[in-house]
């Protein structure tokens, strides 16, 4: 073991955690880093040759009580018991915001919401490069914001994706804009309720003050009383009236966006969907506010192509669509795949639930939908949720789901993925449950050409 106080233990070996480690070594920090899967034999490897000390399979209740302080990847609840020892001992816990809040000079823009935060963070990168600025581009969108202190070229500013795992281990973190998109019920196996998980979101605005921007979504539930405490100056989007009489404030219309008195015509965007209005709206004001420009936010827009399982259209069988929106994670991101589409909806649904309450979805789906077929962990509980609703169809694998829906679909049906859970308990990631449901559609397309 380390000699006693004179380590940064860092908890969790995902990208996050393991790029901290590496940038704290290379500043001359005596670092353990600890997880526990004991799968992770290779990174153990590489970093016992860069010197770090690396226990995996295991925590070692010594190694947290013993540090100087304690670094938590975003992956790791805050729960565990080796961190609650750690704070009744007094050992300092915080997380990579706070890090690079000591560290980066140049300004930050935070995104942060249940739904839309890569859609949001990748167009205003664009946004900003087509107004003349040079942003580092990061966050939970794949980057570790720390990788920018390892980078060699200066950029403008930080545009950063930002969950609430990490606004959790957040102190000192004071963006200088910071946007909140929605909040939606998920993540409730992270957080003893919706109410707890709302309070993670709205802390990106705590640390803020009067010279720097919080840019909102005026739909939110419960914002007047939110926004009471906020120091910075609010900007609205999805804002009708204009109550704060703030120019730069968002008119959301049927064609286009009204912000600072210029129209941004959305019938040149891809993005299409009324969430997805909200997200160029958001995305418009904090280039604003990030000294971007109006034609910067108009050619941001039209050459922007929109980011791939997110209501992403696969291909159409005897005229039957099928469209991917394996992102949907959860609920509220399947009701805005829902209003997508008018109606005859062959829902496929599954995965790993969060403390998931389904029956939100009531409403939305109405009459729209024409069968569900269920998926996953969670199948029982969808099922249950819904049978009052409409056909419900059992499957036990994505190629099942597939068949099973283009059986029971015709011309002019939709087929939809739009899980409402996570991935964990069939495929590692979103993306490979998408990229199986583009595989299996598309094959199910060669078999009925061969035929």
């Amino acid at each position: 073991m380390a000699q006693e106080k004179n380590y940064t233990l860092i908890v969790g070996m995902g990208k996050t955690g393991n790029a901290i480690a590496d940038f704290l070594n290379a500043q001359g920090e005596n670092i353990v880093i600890t997880d526990l899967d004991a799968s992770k034999t290779n990174e153990t490897e590489i970093f016992i040759k860069k010197g770090i000390k690396a226990e995996i399979g295991f925590h070692n209740i010594k190694s947290f009580k013993n540090a100087r302080r304690i670094i938590v990847s975003p992956g790791v609840p805050l729960t565990l018991n080796e961190l609650k020892e750690a704070r009744k001992a007094g050992i300092p816990i915080t997380g990579e915001l706070d890090i690079i809040s000591e560290l980066i000079d140049i300004p930050i823009l935070a995104i942060t919401g249940t739904n839309g935060k890569t859609t949001v963070t990748t167009l205003l990168g664009d946004m900003l490069k087509a107004s003349g600025l040079n942003p580092f581009v990061c966050g939970n969108i794949g980057t570790p914001i720390i990788n920018y202190l390892s980078n060699n070229k200066k950029a403008d500013i930080i545009v950063a994706e930002i969950s609430s795992f990490q606004l959790d281990t957040a102190n000192k973190f004071q963006p200088d804009i910071a946007v909140l998109l929605n909040i939606a019920e998920d993540h409730l196996d992270r957080y003893k309720s919706f109410d707890d998980y709302a309070e993670s979101k709205w802390s990106i605005f705590k640390n803020q003050t009067k010279n720097q921007y919080a840019i909102i979504n005026k739909q939110i539930n419960n914002i007047d009383k939110k926004t009471e405490n906020i120091k910075s100056e609010i900007l609205y989007f999805n804002e009708q009236n204009n109550t704060n009489g703030n120019e730069y404030n968002a008119i959301i219309n049927s064609d286009h966006i009204n912000i600072k008195g210029s129209n941004i015509d959305l019938t040149k965007s891809k993005l299409k969907g009324t969430h997805n209005k909200e997200n160029i709206a958001a995305a418009s004001l904090a280039t604003l506010a990030a000294k971007g420009s109006i034609n910067g936010i108009k050619k941001g827009l039209e050459n922007f192509t929109p980011l791939p399982h997110r209501v992403e259209f696969v291909d159409s069988i005897n005229g039957i669509d099928f469209y991917n929106d394996s992102k949907a994670t959860n609920p509220d991101a399947v009701k805005r795949a829902i209003e997508y589409f008018d109606q005859n909806i062959l829902l496929i649904m599954g995965g790993q639930e969060k403390d998931t309450d389904f029956a939100c979805l009531k409403t939305a789906m109405g009459t729209k939908i024409k069968n569900l077929i269920v998926m996953g962990d969670a199948k029982d509980k969808i099922a249950d949720t819904f049978s009052n609703i409409c056909k419900i169809i059992h499957a036990d694998s994505m190629k099942d789901a597939v068949t099973i829906a283009y059986k029971n679909g015709e011309a002019g049906d939709i087929i939809l993925l739009s899980p409402g859970c996570a991935s964990f308990d069939m495929y590692n990631s979103y993306s490979q449950r998408g990229f199986d449901f583009i595989n299996k559609t598309r094959k199910l397309k060669q078999e009925g050409l061969q035929n």
